[in-house]
């Protein structure tokens, strides 16, 4: 394993027009009926505005479609938005495509957009906010002409195109909002995607059907069946058998046997972070002793025990071992070479006399014992790691006990206070995002540091990312944003370990699969094979 291998993007900018947008058109040989995915993702609600969780986006992504996408690179694209431009600082302008219409017949308009906008700010109230972060800073919204909207805002928001490359448009309604309930109850879904919906069950299966006269041209697959299959083993065993054309979230250890069975694969980057993140704000912490077991001071709240902790991690463990090879070593939130990364991070080999220099340092000579929690079978490998970090803590003798438990079990415990470290990962749509979410200082007025549950704060950084999230998206806010990533890092208030690859199986009656480091799963990315 390189450990400073560097996050290299594929140049298929013009198939990912198509595939992002839609899907491409279909020629006469690669038209084909039902296309059958085996998916990982639990489609939540038929409600594109509810949660900002993948697993719904990835599915709704084939209904619904956004004003702007992001190509494989993270770099913004026109979609149901041709162009944009801001007029001053606090107001944009968004030129809307033309000839684009709703499943129902009915034409897309400004008017739609407005609604949109207004429904997820002013109506919807998700518990955990969903989309509403992306237009709390909206002043108003209007539509001069049907191909026009012009946004104002409370104040600078210069990523506000970023923001609606996370966003569905939904059709106005005659009158009123649509509730989610009523969504989930049975009324269709309309939106201007490349497929229409049939049925779904709900943690079962999703039926789509081929929009005819999709604007971005006639989709490749008449039919299109995801089957949820919350099981690893259970999807590989699916497509292994050719009960399913395409199977997401492959694990690494199954790739080879997946391969000589005669079904291919494909793989890339993940834009995300897995990491170990430290409580730094409680004066003790459950489940952190001293060797006798006698309860201690936080010993996370000094920077030298942190920094020793990060120097006797061995990533190339977790990358080679338990991802086999399927990974690459972090020392930043998105892999090098993404927009808003630093070249100077690099991932470092473990220095475990270092590390002991240091525990000394901060007073502690002997170590101490600590719970390590952290969930099982939300991500690849997460159990596995963390028996790893704990092997590579006991080194330097920080004897940490590892404690797994189902998703949604760890995160109930981890938002009560339960854990004083424990393991975990994120994703978003930029580098801005995460770490506003993961390492400003928690702010619920600004929706800063949602998922800071150690309670790090950091003026300085704070100051550093406030002033590169003012700055134009463009060389120069990337350059701001690679800056406060350093200073925040050399802080250590989380232990970057991979970002994983997301990995996906499939069969003969596909040509191609291109991946996105988003990780979703879509129709759109397959190519039927030629026959």
């Amino acid at each position: 394993m390189k450990l400073g291998s560097p996050f290299r993007p594929r140049l298929l900018s013009a198939l990912l027009f198509s595939i992002f947008l839609g899907s491409a058109p279909a020629t006469p040989a690669q038209e084909r009926g039902e296309l059958r995915i085996a998916t990982s993702y639990k489609l939540m609600t038929l409600d594109p505005q509810y949660a900002n969780l993948n697993e719904n986006t990835s599915l709704l992504s084939h209904i619904y479609e956004r004003l702007v996408y992001q190509d494989d690179n993270l770099e913004l694209k026109p979609g149901l938005a041709t162009s944009w431009r801001p007029l001053s600082d606090t107001q944009w302008a968004f030129k809307l495509r033309d000839k684009v219409r709703f499943h129902d017949g009915s034409a897309f308009d400004a008017d739609d957009v407005v609604y949109t906008i207004e429904r997820i700010r002013d109506f919807l109230k998700p518990p955990s906010g969903g989309f509403r972060s992306y237009v709390s800073g909206i002043k108003s919204v209007s539509a001069p002409d049907p191909l026009t909207v012009l946004i104002e805002t409370d104040g600078a928001v210069p990523n506000l195109p970023l923001f609606f490359s996370s966003i569905f448009v939904m059709n106005r309604p005659s009158e009123g909002f649509e509730t989610t309930e009523d969504l989930n109850a049975g009324h269709p879904p309309n939106g201007t995607g490349p497929y229409r919906f049939e049925s779904w069950s709900s943690g079962e299966s999703l039926r789509l059907a081929r929009n005819d006269d999709y604007w971005g041209g006639k989709p490749a697959w008449s039919k299109v069946t995801f089957r949820v299959i919350e099981n690893p083993a259970a999807r590989v065993a699916a497509l292994s058998t050719g009960e399913v054309d395409v199977a997401d979230a492959i694990p690494a250890r199954d790739v080879a046997s997946l391969k000589e069975r005669g079904a291919r694969v494909a793989s890339v980057g993940a834009a995300r972070v897995n990491f170990v993140q430290f409580d730094v704000a409680r004066d003790t912490l459950p489940g952190v002793t001293d060797k006798s077991g006698e309860p201690i001071a936080n010993p996370f709240k000094n920077p030298l025990v942190r920094r020793a902790l990060t120097l006797a991690t061995d990533r190339g463990i977790l990358v080679d071992k338990i991802l086999a090879g399927y990974g690459t070593a972090a020392a930043q939130v998105f892999p090098n070479g993404l927009p808003g990364t630093s070249a100077k991070l690099l991932p470092e080999a473990p220095n475990y006399d270092e590390a002991k220099m240091l525990l000394a340092k901060a007073g502690f000579p002997d170590g101490f014992n600590l719970v390590l929690a952290g969930p099982a079978g939300r991500y690849p490998g997460d159990a596995e790691s963390l028996q790893a970090v704990a092997q590579s803590w006991a080194r330097i003798g920080v004897n940490a006990q590892p404690a797994a438990a189902p998703f949604s079990v760890f995160n109930t415990k981890r938002a009560a206070g339960d854990y004083g470290v424990w393991y975990g990962g994120t994703s978003g749509e930029a580098v801005d995002i995460i770490l506003h979410t993961l390492l400003a200082s928690p702010d619920p007025e600004r929706g800063a540091g949602a998922l800071n549950f150690g309670k790090y704060r950091n003026e300085a950084f704070d100051a550093m990312l406030a002033r590169a999230e003012s700055i134009a998206v463009g060389p120069e806010r990337n350059a701001a944003l690679a800056q406060a990533t350093e200073l925040v890092m050399a802080d250590q208030p989380i232990i970057p370990l991979y970002h994983f690859h997301h990995i996906v199986g499939y069969g003969s009656r596909i040509g191609s699969y291109v991946l996105h480091p988003r990780g979703w799963t879509t129709a759109m990315q397959t190519r039927p094979a030629m026959e």
